[in-house]
């Protein structure tokens, strides 16, 4: 690919796929040797860019770092401006995510990234993923015949917050269907409602009778359930004609897509040339941290991809709930499963989706962040793979599959025995560029409280997991200043909020409801019901049932 450079060409981390194009790893999702896709190279940002994008707006910031991943022979420039527009659009703010002082004398302030349309940071990416997924799919469709079209049909599970955004992000596009899927009465009533007052043809949500986990292995069965790849062979000319509709299953709506990494880099920049630009920020002398509250490492990872492109950060902080394996290998250099299961792993709020989780997670407060290994770790340790080796192996080749090589015999290891170990000199290239913090459900609730007392401002859970850490981390290195990141608004998980602050004078969630959750509850909702006993043959009748219907 000649036309592409360095940064526009992509591998798995496993080392089974190379050279690669922008459209195939969002397309792909996951690499089909179990591996997530990388650059080849990860760019530099341009000489002068501090003073040359100092003004410019989210959207135009998104153009220049997206243009640095993304071929104009792929998506050309016009096109690409026209996706980014479309995606940020919907935004209730131009400028996307703003920057709220919490304690100047502190420095510390918050990155607002909630004010997409389902309320949640995810928004960010997948209302750009969701306008790629369209762009690529109306250009192979360009010129074809009804009964040619490609027709592209995403699956996923969620345990609240993704599949909302997922659909949002999905709603309405042409030739793409989406099907999520929740277990029954495990998500919040609002996270539901958002998911299922979508009536749009295209959306289908899915309630599971079972657990998350259940929702988990049902798309993995799907995935590799011969009759319906069948089924997309028999119809791949015939998509929309008298056969049954191709059915193309894909995980990419998930977090280890690329293109969510690739969207979560842009709010690193705009803050730090927010902060830049004030008067309390001087560049020849100040610093940078950013504190993000972590689960799946998508969004810590996209400040370190962010670093490395040249925004200057003096560290990345991750901050973990109790459920923190992140914490304890940045403690110990030991990446190890601590599944808990019965009275121990239990907690939070089931009206706020504690219980759609992964089993063998402590339920907290914060069930966004419930995990039991974190997905996006993978692309991390292969950097870490990379830079620790000899100095002696200077051939790049040879040094990226060297790299692969490690990063699957660890994770086959987490794989088959719980866990790995790495050398000191991975646990210090780690330290380099990250510190971490655990914050307990008990320390989350206070941090909720004092923010209120302090600035009268009301953070969610996972939000205040971010705020303890930045407050940590300015007590223990002070005069840098610390962003942390908001990730979702505190009316998707009220319970927990009106838990720290119900005894506060003045208090009054209604006060902070955004009017677009006012009587969502009551709108009509479009749900199809599924019970375990249905198996994988009713959710494949189920698929192929509702894609036909879109069809006629």
């Amino acid at each position: 690919m000649s036309s592409h450079t360095a940064s526009q060409r992509y591998f798995s981390t496993r080392g089974g796929s190379n050279g690669l194009s922008f459209e195939d790893v969002i397309l792909r999702g996951l690499a089909p040797d179990g591996g997530l896709y990388i650059p080849e190279e990860i760019p530099s940002l341009p000489p002068n860019w501090q003073d040359d994008w100092r003004d410019m707006s989210f959207e135009e910031l998104a153009f220049q770092i997206f243009s640095l991943y993304i071929s104009s022979a792929e998506i050309p420039e016009s096109a690409l401006k026209d996706i980014i527009h479309k995606s940020y659009s919907t935004f209730r703010i131009p400028n996307v995510a703003p920057i709220v002082t919490l304690d100047g004398d502190k420095k510390i302030y918050l990155l607002e990234l909630f004010h997409g349309p389902t309320f949640a940071f995810k928004d960010v990416a997948l209302q750009f993923l969701g306008n790629l997924f369209e762009y690529f799919l109306v250009r192979k469709n360009e010129g074809k015949s009804r009964d040619e079209r490609s027709h592209l049909t995403v699956i996923g599970a969620t345990s609240g917050d993704t599949g909302s955004a997922a659909i949002y992000g999905l709603r309405g596009k042409k030739d793409v269907s989406v099907f999520i899927m929740y277990p029954t009465g495990k998500v919040s009533a609002i996270q539901e409602a958002q998911m299922t007052t979508i009536q749009e043809a295209n959306v289908h949500c899915v309630s599971v009778d079972g657990t998350f986990d259940d929702c988990q292995d049902s798309v993995k069965a799907l995935f590799a359930d011969p009759l319906i790849n069948k089924t997309q062979n028999l119809a791949a000319v015939n998509s929309y004609g008298k056969l049954v509709p191709e059915v193309v299953l894909t995980p990419d709506m998930n977090s280890i897509n690329w293109a969510r990494i690739l969207a979560q880099m842009v709010y690193y920049v705009s803050s730090y040339l927010s902060l830049r630009g004030s008067t309390s920020f001087d560049p020849s002398n100040d610093h940078i941290r950013f504190v993000v509250p972590t689960g799946n490492f998508g969004d810590v990872l996209a400040g370190f991809f962010a670093k490395k492109l040249g925004v200057p950060s003096e560290s990345l902080v991750v901050a973990t709930n109790e459920n923190d394996i992140l914490h304890r290998f940045w403690q110990t250099g030991t990446y190890e499963k601590n599944p808990v299961h019965g009275p121990a792993a239990e907690g939070g709020f089931v009206e706020d989706g504690a219980k759609a989780h992964p089993s063998g997670v402590k339920e907290t407060l914060s069930p966004a962040m419930d995990i039991l290994v974190s997905s996006n770790f993978e692309r991390l340790l292969w950097y870490l793979a990379y830079d620790t080796q000899s100095p002696s192996t200077v051939d790049v080749q040879e040094k990226r599959q060297a790299a692969c090589s490690k990063v699957k015999m660890w994770q086959s290891q987490l794989k088959n025995k719980g866990g790995f170990s790495v050398e000191k000199e991975v646990l210090d290239a780690a330290k380099a560029d990250f510190t971490s913090e655990r914050v307990s459900d008990v320390e989350t609730l206070s941090t909720i409280q004092k923010i209120y007392r302090k600035a009268g401002y009301i953070l969610d859970p996972h939000s205040a997991i971010g705020v303890a850490a930045a407050l940590r981390s300015a007590e223990a290195a002070p005069g840098v200043h610390t962003l942390a990141l908001a990730t979702a608004h505190p009316a998707k998980f009220s319970n927990a909020v009106e838990l720290a602050l119900k005894d506060e004078k003045g208090f009054d969630f209604k006060d902070i409801l955004p009017e677009q959750f006012v009587g969502l509850e009551e709108l009509p909702k479009k749900i199809k019901y599924v019970k375990r006993s249905e198996g994988l043959d009713g959710l494949r009748k189920l698929i192929v049932d509702e894609v036909e219907k879109e069809s006629v």
